[in-house]
Protein backbone atom coordinates (compact mmCIF):
# COMPACT_ATOMS: atom_id res chain seq x y z
CA UNK A 1 0.00 0.00 0.00
CA UNK A 2 0.98 3.78 -0.70
CA UNK A 3 2.61 5.16 2.05
CA UNK A 4 0.76 8.83 1.41
CA UNK A 5 -2.35 10.07 2.78
CA UNK A 6 -5.11 9.23 0.57
CA UNK A 7 -7.90 11.07 1.36
CA UNK A 8 -5.32 14.15 0.39
CA UNK A 9 -5.07 13.31 -2.61
CA UNK A 10 -8.70 12.15 -2.82
CA UNK A 11 -9.93 15.67 -2.16
CA UNK A 12 -7.37 17.62 -4.77
CA UNK A 13 -8.06 15.04 -7.75
CA UNK A 14 -11.81 15.09 -6.91
CA UNK A 15 -11.21 19.29 -6.80
CA UNK A 16 -9.76 18.81 -10.62
CA UNK A 17 -12.56 16.42 -11.83
CA UNK A 18 -15.22 19.63 -10.84
CA UNK A 19 -13.50 22.35 -12.77
CA UNK A 20 -13.13 20.13 -15.43
CA UNK A 21 -16.88 18.98 -15.20
CA UNK A 22 -17.46 23.26 -15.12
CA UNK A 23 -15.39 23.54 -18.18
CA UNK A 24 -17.14 20.72 -20.27
CA UNK A 25 -20.59 21.94 -19.25
CA UNK A 26 -19.65 25.72 -20.51
CA UNK A 27 -18.65 24.51 -23.26
CA UNK A 28 -21.15 21.66 -24.46
CA UNK A 29 -17.72 18.95 -24.44
CA UNK A 30 -18.89 15.29 -23.80
CA UNK A 31 -16.80 13.71 -21.14
CA UNK A 32 -17.45 10.39 -19.06
CA UNK A 33 -16.34 9.08 -15.93
CA UNK A 34 -14.56 6.04 -16.81
CA UNK A 35 -12.78 2.86 -15.42
CA UNK A 36 -12.43 2.71 -12.02
CA UNK A 37 -13.82 5.82 -11.37
CA UNK A 38 -17.37 5.16 -12.77
CA UNK A 39 -17.19 1.43 -11.27
CA UNK A 40 -16.54 3.98 -8.13
CA UNK A 41 -19.30 6.00 -9.16
CA UNK A 42 -21.66 2.81 -9.18
CA UNK A 43 -19.88 0.52 -6.39
CA UNK A 44 -18.87 3.43 -3.60
CA UNK A 45 -20.84 6.28 -4.99
CA UNK A 46 -17.66 8.27 -5.16
CA UNK A 47 -13.75 7.06 -4.97
CA UNK A 48 -12.91 2.95 -4.63
CA UNK A 49 -10.91 3.69 -1.45
CA UNK A 50 -7.95 2.61 -2.31
CA UNK A 51 -7.43 4.17 -5.87
CA UNK A 52 -4.60 6.67 -6.21
CA UNK A 53 -6.23 8.23 -9.45
CA UNK A 54 -9.40 9.24 -11.60
CA UNK A 55 -10.31 8.80 -15.11
CA UNK A 56 -12.00 10.09 -17.42
CA UNK A 57 -12.75 9.91 -21.37
CA UNK A 58 -14.11 11.98 -23.93
CA UNK A 59 -15.21 11.41 -27.41
CA UNK A 60 -12.18 12.08 -29.79
CA UNK A 61 -13.71 15.26 -31.24
CA UNK A 62 -14.44 17.04 -27.75
CA UNK A 63 -10.83 15.28 -26.32
CA UNK A 64 -9.22 17.55 -29.05
CA UNK A 65 -10.99 20.74 -28.72
CA UNK A 66 -10.23 21.02 -24.62
CA UNK A 67 -6.70 20.48 -25.82
CA UNK A 68 -6.58 23.36 -28.08
CA UNK A 69 -8.65 25.09 -25.81
CA UNK A 70 -7.06 23.98 -22.56
CA UNK A 71 -4.89 27.43 -22.26
CA UNK A 72 -8.00 29.48 -21.91
CA UNK A 73 -10.39 27.15 -20.83
CA UNK A 74 -9.20 25.63 -17.51
CA UNK A 75 -8.34 27.73 -14.51
CA UNK A 76 -5.46 27.97 -12.79
CA UNK A 77 -3.35 26.00 -11.93
CA UNK A 78 -4.84 23.32 -14.04
CA UNK A 79 -3.33 22.48 -17.19
CA UNK A 80 -3.88 19.96 -19.78
CA UNK A 81 -0.32 17.77 -20.88
CA UNK A 82 -0.80 15.60 -23.94
CA UNK A 83 0.81 14.78 -27.30
CA UNK A 84 -1.14 17.43 -28.66
CA UNK A 85 -0.11 20.59 -25.91
CA UNK A 86 3.72 18.88 -24.75
CA UNK A 87 6.29 18.05 -27.25
CA UNK A 88 8.14 16.37 -24.61
CA UNK A 89 4.85 14.64 -23.34
CA UNK A 90 5.91 10.52 -22.68
CA UNK A 91 1.96 8.89 -23.20
CA UNK A 92 -0.97 8.53 -25.51
CA UNK A 93 -3.39 9.69 -23.33
CA UNK A 94 -3.84 13.13 -22.23
CA UNK A 95 -3.47 14.64 -18.11
CA UNK A 96 -5.14 17.68 -16.23
CA UNK A 97 -2.60 18.50 -13.71
CA UNK A 98 -2.62 20.85 -10.77
CA UNK A 99 0.60 22.73 -11.81
CA UNK A 100 0.87 23.97 -7.64
CA UNK A 101 1.87 20.21 -7.06
CA UNK A 102 4.57 17.69 -7.86
CA UNK A 103 4.20 13.77 -9.13
CA UNK A 104 6.41 11.52 -10.03
CA UNK A 105 4.78 8.53 -11.13
CA UNK A 106 7.53 5.72 -11.70
CA UNK A 107 10.91 6.49 -10.51
CA UNK A 108 12.27 5.12 -13.72
CA UNK A 109 10.60 7.48 -16.05
CA UNK A 110 11.85 11.26 -16.64
CA UNK A 111 8.28 12.50 -17.03
CA UNK A 112 7.46 15.00 -13.99
CA UNK A 113 3.85 16.68 -13.70
CA UNK A 114 1.76 17.63 -11.17
CA UNK A 115 -1.29 15.55 -9.04
CA UNK A 116 -4.08 14.69 -12.04
CA UNK A 117 -6.52 13.04 -13.67
CA UNK A 118 -5.95 11.07 -16.77
CA UNK A 119 -8.31 12.29 -19.88
CA UNK A 120 -8.33 9.11 -22.54
CA UNK A 121 -9.43 9.90 -25.75
CA UNK A 122 -11.98 7.50 -27.42
CA UNK A 123 -11.02 7.24 -30.95
CA UNK A 124 -13.37 5.09 -33.65
CA UNK A 125 -11.85 1.74 -34.62
CA UNK A 126 -12.75 -0.69 -37.66
CA UNK A 127 -15.70 -3.32 -37.50
CA UNK A 128 -13.44 -5.99 -38.55
CA UNK A 129 -11.46 -8.34 -36.04
CA UNK A 130 -8.35 -8.11 -38.35
CA UNK A 131 -8.50 -4.44 -38.79
CA UNK A 132 -9.01 -3.86 -34.83
CA UNK A 133 -5.73 -6.30 -33.95
CA UNK A 134 -3.69 -4.43 -36.51
CA UNK A 135 -5.17 -1.01 -34.92
CA UNK A 136 -4.22 -1.85 -31.45
CA UNK A 137 -0.92 -3.53 -32.28
CA UNK A 138 -0.29 -0.04 -34.17
CA UNK A 139 -0.90 1.62 -31.27
CA UNK A 140 0.83 -0.37 -28.44
CA UNK A 141 3.83 -0.25 -30.43
CA UNK A 142 3.95 3.50 -30.66
CA UNK A 143 3.49 3.93 -26.88
CA UNK A 144 5.77 1.85 -26.23
CA UNK A 145 8.25 3.86 -28.18
CA UNK A 146 7.43 6.89 -26.26
CA UNK A 147 7.97 4.92 -23.50
CA UNK A 148 11.58 3.56 -23.98
CA UNK A 149 12.06 7.49 -25.15
CA UNK A 150 11.40 8.60 -21.72
CA UNK A 151 12.99 5.43 -19.52
CA UNK A 152 15.88 5.02 -17.69
CA UNK A 153 17.98 2.64 -20.14
CA UNK A 154 19.92 1.09 -16.98
CA UNK A 155 16.98 0.28 -14.63
CA UNK A 156 17.28 -3.26 -15.07
CA UNK A 157 21.07 -2.89 -15.39
CA UNK A 158 23.94 -1.80 -17.64
CA UNK A 159 24.16 -5.30 -19.09
CA UNK A 160 22.24 -6.36 -22.04
CA UNK A 161 18.66 -5.52 -21.19
CA UNK A 162 20.05 -1.87 -21.83
CA UNK A 163 20.97 -2.01 -24.93
CA UNK A 164 17.50 -1.91 -27.28
CA UNK A 165 16.35 1.32 -24.61
CA UNK A 166 19.74 2.94 -25.46
CA UNK A 167 19.57 1.92 -29.46
CA UNK A 168 15.53 3.47 -29.70
CA UNK A 169 17.11 6.54 -27.27
CA UNK A 170 19.77 7.23 -29.85
CA UNK A 171 17.87 5.96 -33.49
CA UNK A 172 13.75 7.63 -32.51
CA UNK A 173 13.05 11.05 -31.93
CA UNK A 174 10.41 12.31 -29.91
CA UNK A 175 8.61 14.11 -32.22
CA UNK A 176 8.93 11.09 -35.11
CA UNK A 177 7.08 8.70 -32.10
CA UNK A 178 4.60 11.31 -31.36
CA UNK A 179 3.19 11.42 -35.66
CA UNK A 180 3.15 8.05 -35.40
CA UNK A 181 0.90 8.00 -32.12
CA UNK A 182 -1.08 10.73 -33.46
CA UNK A 183 -1.67 8.89 -36.70
CA UNK A 184 -2.13 5.70 -34.98
CA UNK A 185 -5.56 7.52 -33.25
CA UNK A 186 -6.72 9.05 -36.18
CA UNK A 187 -6.56 6.04 -38.55
CA UNK A 188 -10.64 5.75 -38.06
CA UNK A 189 -12.94 8.60 -38.03
CA UNK A 190 -14.98 8.74 -34.79
CA UNK A 191 -18.09 10.20 -36.20
CA UNK A 192 -18.41 8.00 -38.82
CA UNK A 193 -17.62 4.73 -36.89
CA UNK A 194 -20.10 2.12 -34.99
CA UNK A 195 -17.21 0.52 -32.41
CA UNK A 196 -14.87 2.38 -30.44
CA UNK A 197 -11.50 1.72 -28.67
CA UNK A 198 -10.83 2.19 -25.13
CA UNK A 199 -7.07 1.99 -25.52
CA UNK A 200 -6.51 1.06 -21.94
CA UNK A 201 -8.01 -2.56 -22.46
CA UNK A 202 -6.57 -3.20 -26.28
CA UNK A 203 -8.78 -4.99 -28.27
CA UNK A 204 -10.96 -6.35 -25.28
CA UNK A 205 -11.63 -2.66 -25.14
CA UNK A 206 -13.21 -2.33 -28.10
CA UNK A 207 -16.83 -1.57 -27.70
CA UNK A 208 -20.01 -0.10 -29.65
CA UNK A 209 -20.34 3.50 -29.43
CA UNK A 210 -23.79 3.27 -28.40
CA UNK A 211 -22.75 2.00 -25.09
CA UNK A 212 -21.06 5.09 -23.96
CA UNK A 213 -24.09 6.51 -25.27
CA UNK A 214 -25.42 10.33 -24.24
CA UNK A 215 -23.59 11.24 -20.95
CA UNK A 216 -25.74 10.79 -17.96
CA UNK A 217 -25.65 12.57 -14.47
CA UNK A 218 -23.88 10.08 -11.56
CA UNK A 219 -23.55 10.97 -8.00
CA UNK A 220 -19.45 10.95 -7.19
CA UNK A 221 -18.61 12.21 -3.71
CA UNK A 222 -21.89 13.72 -3.06
CA UNK A 223 -21.62 15.33 -6.66
CA UNK A 224 -23.25 15.32 -10.05
CA UNK A 225 -20.98 14.81 -12.94
CA UNK A 226 -21.20 12.66 -16.07
CA UNK A 227 -21.07 8.89 -16.63
CA UNK A 228 -21.55 6.37 -19.31
CA UNK A 229 -25.00 5.73 -20.47
CA UNK A 230 -25.15 1.79 -20.53
CA UNK A 231 -22.60 1.39 -17.31
CA UNK A 232 -23.56 -2.00 -16.59
CA UNK A 233 -22.90 -3.33 -19.97
CA UNK A 234 -19.62 -1.93 -19.56
CA UNK A 235 -18.63 -1.99 -16.74
CA UNK A 236 -19.44 -6.25 -17.06
CA UNK A 237 -17.52 -5.97 -20.19
CA UNK A 238 -14.39 -4.37 -18.42
CA UNK A 239 -14.55 -6.28 -15.20
CA UNK A 240 -16.95 -8.71 -14.78
CA UNK A 241 -19.11 -9.14 -11.36
CA UNK A 242 -17.78 -5.40 -11.04
CA UNK A 243 -19.93 -5.12 -7.61
CA UNK A 244 -17.62 -8.13 -6.24
CA UNK A 245 -15.29 -5.67 -4.09
CA UNK A 246 -11.75 -7.99 -4.66
CA UNK A 247 -9.84 -9.19 -2.00
CA UNK A 248 -7.23 -7.21 -0.79
CA UNK A 249 -3.97 -8.27 -2.42
CA UNK A 250 -5.83 -7.40 -5.60
CA UNK A 251 -6.53 -4.00 -4.19
CA UNK A 252 -3.81 -1.85 -6.29
CA UNK A 253 -2.27 1.28 -5.73
CA UNK A 254 0.70 3.11 -7.65
CA UNK A 255 2.66 3.80 -4.62
CA UNK A 256 3.69 7.24 -6.72
CA UNK A 257 7.71 7.57 -6.47
CA UNK A 258 7.09 11.40 -5.75
CA UNK A 259 4.47 13.48 -4.19
CA UNK A 260 4.26 17.45 -2.99
CA UNK A 261 0.77 18.89 -2.40
CA UNK A 262 2.79 22.58 -2.36
CA UNK A 263 5.63 22.53 -5.05
CA UNK A 264 4.82 23.29 -8.45
CA UNK A 265 6.30 21.25 -10.80
CA UNK A 266 8.29 23.05 -12.38
CA UNK A 267 10.11 24.56 -9.50
CA UNK A 268 11.03 20.62 -8.99
CA UNK A 269 15.14 20.05 -9.30
CA UNK A 270 15.51 16.61 -10.67
CA UNK A 271 18.34 15.29 -9.65
CA UNK A 272 18.09 11.78 -11.15
CA UNK A 273 21.34 10.59 -13.48
CA UNK A 274 19.37 9.36 -16.09
CA UNK A 275 17.35 13.04 -16.64
CA UNK A 276 18.19 14.66 -19.76
CA UNK A 277 17.35 18.44 -19.60
CA UNK A 278 15.64 18.94 -22.88
CA UNK A 279 13.93 16.01 -22.29
CA UNK A 280 11.21 16.75 -19.74
CA UNK A 281 8.00 17.93 -19.60
CA UNK A 282 9.02 20.88 -17.74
Amino acid sequence: MASYDIDVLHTHILQILLSVDRVCREHHLRYYCWAGTMLGAVRHKGFIPWDDDMDICMPRPDYDRLMAHAREWLPQPLEALSIETDANYPGGFGKIVDGSTTLIEREHSDYVGGIYIDVFPIDGISRHRLMQRLAVARYKATDKLLYFLHRDPYKHGHGPSSWPVLLIQKLVSHQWARRQMRAAYLAYDYQSSEYVLDYDDGVRGIITKDILGTPQPVLFEGHEVMGVEQADTYLRQKYGDYMVVPPHDNQRQHNFFYLDYNLPYKEYHDRRSFVRRDNVSQ
